[in-house]
């Protein structure tokens, strides 16, 4: 199969043959349809977080069942599916107590001693985070996809397996935001769009998004923003007081840097909750007034928007079918599989929500 190959941090991708084996018991293999080109992938690509390589990134994806294993119980071939990087086992102690996008258990890989799933020049190639979603073909853990409705478009369906659920479920399960509540989001890419889209469908009094650019503010709104803030015309947490005195209830950092974080944090009201979504570069610290702890503010993670994969997907699609969630207007470009670097390199600008790779169907 054809897929885009990253070798080296700084150099482009390129498009070869890698070889993908059969499913074993419990694994399905997909025809890839769509995958979306987000910013987790280009830390890879500049080399901020490490991997093993030669490997397929990827890992935002929707396609079609083509084969099973034995053991499949979940899907059959012909089904519409949207893919997860967090793969769960099902019966660890993340998973048992309702944290499936924590599991860690090897049990949805394969083995040192078995077939490797994917090779490159008839030698093993590592799996990147139980997908590698940027080829023609995905050989998955059933527990890595679930199956939706079929008439729901594929390419907006692919967004589902990242940007969306991680956003939203930011909103829903790891803030557990309430109505009435008050809403900042920092950075207006896929993520945070889709964060601000679920504070608007969690009830938020008022959502504020703050941008560098206008156009993503512009966007912003559409999706739910209540209020705009560009940093370039003051600090943002300042800003952020002016609008609402005292903070805001629940701030969203969806960038990745230091300085978002703080601002995140500093940004909220007494009581007040700071969820960092965005991948900040290993060994970094962030530093904060810890007399703010003193008054109940608190800062965690999220990952993966903390999922329940299989339950959370269907009624993503659903309020998408629904006109509730919006897609269409996420997608900034539809591209071929081999204008992947033109999309990192866009990314890099972040002028753009999202381009989204389309297999030919």
């Amino acid at each position: 199969m054809k897929a885009a190959v990253f070798h080296t941090p700084g150099s482009p991708l390129t498009i070869e043959e890698v070889g993908i084996s059969k499913p074993g018991p419990r694994e399905v293999l997909v025809r890839t349809v769509a995958v979306g080109v987000c910013h987790s992938d280009l830390h890879f690509v500049d080399g901020h977080y490490p991997h093993p390589a030669p490997v397929v990134l990827g890992h935002e994806a929707s396609g079609i069942v083509e084969q099973v294993g034995s053991l499949v119980r979940t899907v059959k071939p012909g089904d519409h599916v949207v893919t997860c990087l967090s793969a769960y086992c099902g019966h660890c102690e993340h998973c048992v107590t309702g944290h499936l996008s924590l599991c860690v258990s090897p049990d949805t890989k394969r083995g040192k001693d078995e077939e490797p799933r994917l090779t490159y020049v008839q030698k093993p190639m590592p799996q990147f985070i139980n997908l590698s979603a940027y080829a023609e073909q995905m050989l998955v853990h059933e527990n890595a996809l679930v199956a939706i409705r079929r008439d729901m478009p594929l390419d907006r369906a692919a967004l589902l397996g990242c940007a969306v659920t991680t956003g939203t479920g930011a909103v829903f399960n790891t803030a557990k935001v309430r109505p009435g509540e008050t809403v900042a989001v920092i950075g207006c890419g896929g993520i945070g769009l889709a964060t601000i889209n679920g504070a608007a469908l969690a009830g938020a009094g008022r959502i504020i998004a703050i941008d560098m650019q206008d156009s993503k503010l512009e966007l912003a709104r559409q999706f739910g923003a209540t209020d705009v803030i560009n940093p370039k015309n003051g600090d943002p947490v300042q800003q952020v007081q002016e609008l609402l005195r005292g903070g805001v209830h629940h701030a969203f950092e969806c960038i990745g840097l230091k300085q978002t974080a703080e601002q995140a944090f500093n940004m909220l009201a007494r009581g007040g909750c700071a969820t960092v979504i965005g991948m900040i570069k290993p060994g970094l610290k962030l530093e904060i007034d810890p007399l703010m702890l003193l008054h109940e503010r608190r800062i965690q993670g999220s990952f993966m928007g903390s999922n329940r994969f299989p339950v959370d997907l269907p009624r993503l699609t659903d309020f998408y079918m629904q006109g509730r969630l919006k897609l269409d207007e996420m997608i900034s470009q539809r591209i071929r599989l081999d204008q992947i670097n033109s999309a990192f390199d866009e990314l890099r600008r972040g002028e753009l929500a999202r381009s989204v790779i389309v297999f030919d169907q």
